[in-house]
C-alpha cells in the first residue's frame, strides 16, 4: 500500500486549521488502497494554532506537527515537511483551503498510475485579489520566465503532488535562500497541471502583502538568475553613448550656430543620474554579495522548538469539529 504525506505550512491559522482537516480527510480516506500521514508545521504562530494541532495529533495517530521556535517563513516550513515526511508521495498544501482537497485523487492517479514525476495545481482567475496586485503578479511572472530560462508560470504555485524521487532531489538543494516555485522547475521531472478556480480563504486573513510579494519576487529573481549583475554593462554603454551624443550636440551647436547648451545644467543633471544608477548597481551588488554571505554562514534552515511525542488515542481519521474552547 502506498503512503502519501500532506505537508501542511502554518502560521496564525487557528480559525481554518481544524476545517482544512476536515475536509482534507474526507478527501484522502475516499482514495482507495492509500495510507496518509499529515505533517503541520507551526512556523512560530502567534495564536492558538499550535494548541489545536497538539490536539490533533492526540485524536489521529496519522497527524504529526513540528513547532519552529520562531518565524522562519514558508521556505522553511515547506522544506521542514519534505524532510520529516515518509510517504512514497507527497503533497504540499496551504492550510486556508485555497487548494481544493477534491485535486487530491486526480493528483494521486496521475503520479501514481500516469507516470508523472509531479502534478501541481494551476490557479486560473485572480478572484478576491486587487487589480494591482494581480497585475503586478502576471508581469512578475512574465519576467522571471525570461530571466531564467525556467517554467514558471503565473498561477503555479506550491500545491503540487510529488514522488518520492522528486522529493529526495529537492532535499538535496540546501542552500538558505529559497525559492521553492524555482526549485521545482530546476529539478525537472515531467509535470502534469490541473486547472483549478481561485478561491477565497475559508478563514482568517492572508499572511502576504505588497511588501512581502515585492521581496518574495525579488529573491527568486536573485535565486535563479544573474540578468540583474549585467545591467551596470547595459547602463554603462547607454550613458556612453548618450554622454557622446549629448556632447557632439553642444559641440555642433556652438561651432555652427554660436549657441551655448547650458553646460553646467547638463553636467549637474548627468552627475546625479550616474550617482543614483551607481546607488542602483551597488545596490543590486550587495543583495548578491548577502545571499552569499548568509550561504556562508551555513546556519539551520529552521531551529524546532516541539515536536509531537504523545501515542494517539485513536486510529481513525476524526473529522468532528475542534474548537478552541475544548483546549
Amino acid at each position: 500500500m502506498n503512503k502519501l504525506s500532506i505537508i501542511v505550512p502554518c502560521y496564525n491559522e487557528e480559525e481554518v486549521v481544524s476545517l482544512f482537516y476536515r475536509e482534507t480527510c474526507r478527501a484522502v480516506t475516499a482514495i482507495p488502497d492509500l495510507d496518509y500521514e499529515f505533517i503541520f508545521i507551526d512556523d512560530g504562530s502567534k495564536d492558538h494554532t499550535l494548541d489545536i494541532l497538539r490536539l490533533l495529533c492526540y485524536q489521529d495517530k496519522n497527524c504529526h506537527y513540528i513547532s519552529f521556535s520562531r518565524n522562519f517563513g514558508k521556505e522553511a516550513a515547506m522544506y521542514a515537511g519534505l524532510e520529516q515526511s515518509t510517504g512514497d508521495y507527497c503533497v504540499i498544501m496551504d492550510a486556508d483551503l485555497q487548494h481544493p482537497p477534491t485535486l487530491l485523487a486526480p493528483m494521486y492517479h496521475a503520479v501514481s498510475q500516469e507516470g508523472y514525476g509531479c502534478c501541481a495545481g494551476k490557479r486560473i482567475g485572480r478572484e478576491g485579489d486587487s487589480a494591482l496586485r494581480s497585475m503586478l503578479s502576471k508581469n512578475f511572472y512574465k519576467v522571471i520566465q525570461k530571466m531564467t530560462h525556467m517554467d514558471m508560470s503565473d498561477g503555479a504555485g506550491d500545491f503540487r503532488m510529488m514522488n518520492r524521487t522528486m522529493v529526495d532531489a529537492i532535499l538535496q538543494m540546501k542552500e538558505y535562500n529559497r525559492y521553492t516555485k524555482g526549485i521545482f522547475s530546476f529539478v525537472g521531472f515531467e509535470t502534469k497541471w490541473l486547472e483549478f478556480h481561485n478561491v477565497q480563504r475559508a478563514a482568517g486573513t492572508s499572511k502576504w502583502n505588497l511588501g512581502s510579494l515585492f521581496s518574495y519576487a525579488f529573491d527568486g529573481i536573485l535565486s535563479f538568475s544573474t540578468a540583474p549583475l549585467k545591467l551596470p554593462g547595459i547602463f554603462g554603454s547607454l550613458l556612453l553613448l548618450a554622454a557622446a551624443l549629448l556632447g557632439g550636440s553642444g559641440l555642433v551647436q556652438q561651432l555652427f550656430f554660436h549657441h551655448s547648451m547650458g553646460t553646467l545644467y547638463y553636467i549637474s543633471t548627468i552627475v546625479i543620474f550616474l550617482s543614483g544608477l551607481q546607488m542602483m548597481m551597488t545596490f543590486i551588488l550587495g543583495e548578491y554579495l548577502s545571499k552569499d554571505y548568509l550561504e556562508n554562514k551555513k546556519r539551520p534552515l529552521y531551529i524546532v522548538k516541539e515536536q509531537d511525542s504523545q501515542p494517539a488515542s485513536s486510529s481513525v481519521c476524526d473529522i468532528t469539529p475542534i474548537r478552541r474552547n475544548a483546549m
